[in-house]
């Protein structure tokens, strides 16, 4: 007893050095052996395991990496901070042993070592799900540990200047037609904002700005890049951007049918709108269902059709 509590001490005491230096202690496979596998450990363990070097080309890891740096500088600098958890990364490149030593072929990939028994389903975060945001991954150690952290960003100062560089530049259009404003009656000027609005909203922006998933996803085995998440639960980055091209695209087929219809030009250029329009509407509604399709697997389609070729 006395030995492994000299051990245990000796090596809180080694975690906390560590800590104090980097918020994120780096490991290699004899660190993790010794620190994290082997007992004794009063405390828990949250490990990112990454691929960080250029010839991986593993963007997601850079962009992971950046928000578990924040969690745990959140929680290094915090007034709450104790010796109950540490945050810890091994790279592949620095510690294929120990990816070996888990089974583990992906990265990033985000791990909880309780203080007590193995790891269960619930200490592996759903990456995919969650996405990778400083915010979601300390719902997640306050889901395993019952220790919550405040998420603490350092200052961006790039949306503030946007706002004012923006603001800036629609101040001094006014001025400059300052004698000439009808534009800010013009229908289709607020038209078009609104329906640039709208397609973002309607694209998953916001899922996005709250969830912080990854661009795309690219399979460490095949090479493969995805940009359409399989599940209904969760999304891509460049996911949204397909979507809100499509219903552009579409809403643009619908514009020129209506324009079609009540337009005063003549009558060749009323059909090549409406030929136009029709192929807009049914080749990117079309991929649109496809992508719903993929998504959302139980939904009661027919087999190799769509409602819109029944139509």
């Amino acid at each position: 007893c006395t030995f492994n509590g000299t051990l245990l001490s000796e090596k809180v005491t080694q975690m906390m050095d560590w800590t104090s230096k980097r918020s994120v202690i780096k490991m290699n496979g004899d660190k993790f052996r010794r620190f994290v596998k082997a007992p004794p450990r009063n405390y828990s363990v949250f490990i990112m395991f990454t691929a960080l070097q250029p010839q991986r080309q593993c963007g997601v890891c850079r962009q992971a990496d950046e928000e578990f740096q924040v969690l745990a500088n959140s929680w290094r600098y915090s007034s709450a901070f104790t010796n109950k958890i540490f945050f810890a990364s091994v790279d592949f490149d620095e510690g294929s042993d120990v990816f070996q030593m888990l089974n583990m072929n992906s990265a990033p990939t985000f791990l909880h070592f309780p203080h007590k028994g193995k790891p269960r389903r619930a200490d592996t975060y759903e990456l995919q799900v969650r996405g990778f945001s400083a915010e979601q991954l300390a719902r997640w150690v306050a889901d395993r540990t019952d220790v919550q952290i405040r998420v603490i960003r350092p200052p961006n100062y790039a949306g503030p200047l946007l706002l004012g560089f923006l603001l800036a530049v629609i101040g001094g259009l006014a001025y400059l037609r300052r004698n000439n404003l009808e534009f800010l009656f013009n229908k289709n000027v607020w038209a078009f904002s609104a329906l640039c609005f709208t397609l973002i909203m309607t694209s998953g922006q916001m899922w996005n700005h709250i969830r912080g998933p990854p661009y795309a996803h690219k399979n460490p085995s095949s090479g493969q890049v995805s940009y359409i998440h399989g599940s209904s639960q969760a999304q891509f980055v460049a996911e949204t951007h397909i979507v809100l091209l499509f219903n552009g695209a579409i809403t643009l087929g619908i514009i020129l049918l209506c324009e079609a219809a009540t337009s005063d030009v003549d009558i060749g250029k009323r059909k090549i709108m409406c030929i136009a329009g029709i192929c807009l509407v049914m080749l990117f509604f079309s991929w649109l269902l496809s992508i719903f399709r993929a998504k959302y697997h139980g939904y009661p389609y027919r087999s190799g059709h769509s409602w819109l070729y029944d139509w």
